[in-house]
């Protein structure tokens, strides 16, 4: 998102804590570049509204969160505490700020209260989670709904929307616990991927969809107000709706190498098992649509590990895909 914004001629400033993973997309694209970003923690709300001081920002993407299941049930009390107290902090801050016009408080699909059907989820269903996290991202949109409609209700800027986007893939993710970061690390040591919960089915897309959408609602708000305010749901077509062996199957045969995939026969009771957004809102209202069939997203994400891999630089990676994906228009 800021290699975009920043290509598109906006003033990018970031706010979040040191990533701590031992890669990272951030390092790697900013190492050295002057970036202008606050390290900083949003359960700080005194830190978190000295930066929105400093910056004075005209739109707000809000994209901080603790956003790993897994992670939630070990630790819920981190990820309450950043998903939802740190949304209330920056609201706050916000509140304060009167050069904030748009805010984009992105959660996740997993907001809703999954009923394993097979229908999609509209934005009018209701809210839930039974898993830390997701209940986190339901919490999240609770409190900019509430912001929105007890501060924010006047007419005036700042006017609020939340996004909630599908499965997001893409090069340069390195988190735990997440499929295509998983089977690219046991790719590139040569082991097996081993997959837990092969069956469950989820929207899969590439990052540059969803973070289209985000960008189009942010002009949208920052140029209509009222009229984009609420919620929208970014999703792919039907055909990126698939079970995760499928797209594991899709990887290991676009890699290319002597690489393989145990499937793991048990399931994790964790997360749900089948989940999938209607989109439609964001397709009429918005003009938004996604562009990348499921075979292109996984060619894109292999095609950008390998050749990071091989030493080509991330930034230049991510710039590639951004301007072929500019293209396609």
């Amino acid at each position: 998102m800021c290699l975009w914004l920043r290509h598109l001629g906006a003033e990018v400033d970031g706010f979040s804590l040191r990533p701590t993973s031992e890669r990272s997309l951030f390092t790697d694209c900013f190492s050295g570049d002057a970036l202008a970003s606050d390290i900083g923690d949003l359960r700080d709300f005194q830190t978190v509204s000295a930066s929105m001081q400093r910056v004075r920002p005209e739109i707000v993407v809000h994209m901080g969160a603790q956003s790993l299941v897994r992670r939630s049930v070990v630790d819920p009390v981190e990820t309450y505490a950043t998903n939802v107290m740190g949304t209330v902090h920056l609201l706050a801050a916000i509140r304060q700020q009167p050069s904030v016009r748009a805010v984009v408080n992105v959660t996740s699909d997993k907001c809703y209260r999954n009923n394993e059907w097979i229908w999609p989820y509209r934005e009018i269903d209701p809210l839930g989670g039974r898993d830390p996290y997701s209940s986190s991202k339901a919490c999240a949109e609770l409190v900019g709904e509430a912001f929105r409609q007890t501060y924010f209700s006047d007419g005036r800027a700042p006017f609020v929307a939340s996004a909630r986007a599908g499965n997001v893939v893409g090069g340069g993710d390195w988190a735990d616990d997440r499929l295509i970061p998983d089977c690219v690390r046991a790719f590139l040591r040569a082991e097996p991927a081993v997959i837990r919960s092969p069956l469950s089915v989820r929207p899969w897309q590439h990052v540059l969809e969803p973070l289209t959408g985000y960008l189009l609602l942010a002009q949208r708000l920052y140029e209509s107000g009222t009229t984009f305010e609420g919620s929208w749901n970014f999703g792919p077509d039907n055909g990126n709706t698939t079970r995760v062996a499928h797209v594991v199957d899709l990887l290991v045969q676009r890699w290319g190498t002597n690489v393989h995939a145990k499937m793991s026969q048990d399931s994790d009771a964790i997360e749900a098992t089948l989940l999938e957004v209607d989109s439609s809102k964001a397709r009429g209202s918005l003009g938004w649509r996604p562009r990348l069939a499921l075979e292109i997203t996984v060619d894109w994400t292999a095609d950008w590990y390998q050749r990071h891999a091989a030493g080509e630089r991330a930034i230049e990676l991510c710039m590639e895909q951004i301007e072929k994906y500019e293209a396609m228009e």
